[in-house]
């Protein structure tokens, strides 16, 4: 191309220390440096151009979706982990309906069986603050979500998602 030639041209004048004995001549070169290095190097080698035209044909690429195989798959995000605490006959229907809710929505989780544990089902009675007649109840790393209804609410505003993967990446 004929830019880039002239670009090659110009920058091994304000490059070269030939002439560089002469004062008026090392001080011009010195001003067309710095200001080439100010306006971000438009002036440059054959081999920095080329570099710079597949630099910006990668990120094209890249902000496009072209990119190779391994830039296609987005990196998957990881689960928080879903505890669902509940007592074996205690509204069974209202467990099921959790279930569904989050089976529907992909989220694995784990059941816990909290009847003769005394000691969890205090943890989960302190930190949801409920009764156990409220069981079953929903943590989200180790955060009580709370019951049905609550888990309904934070799924319709969204809130279930963000704490289960955690923010959507930008």
């Amino acid at each position: 191309m004929l830019v880039d030639r002239l670009r090659d041209s110009l920058y091994r004048v304000i490059t070269t220390p030939r002439g560089d004995a002469f004062a008026p001549i090392r001080i011009q070169k010195d001003l067309a440096r710095r200001l080439n290095m100010t306006l971000g190097s438009p002036l440059c080698s054959r081999d920095e151009a080329a570099k710079r035209r597949e630099a910006a044909r990668r990120l094209h690429d890249l902000r496009s979706g072209h990119g190779d195989a391994t830039s296609k798959t987005a990196p998957a995000r990881e689960a928080a982990p879903v505890m669902v605490y509940f007592e074996k006959d205690r509204n069974a229907r209202e467990l099921g309906r959790i279930e569904e809710l989050l089976a529907a929505k992909g989220i694995a989780f784990t059941k816990l069986d909290v009847r003769g544990d005394e000691v969890t089902l205090d943890f989960v009675m302190r930190e949801a603050k409920c009764k156990d007649d409220d069981l079953p109840i929903v943590f989200v790393a180790g955060t009580a979500i709370g019951s049905f209804a609550a888990v309904v609410a934070a799924d319709v505003s969204g809130e279930l998602e963000r704490r289960v993967y955690g923010s959507p990446p930008a």
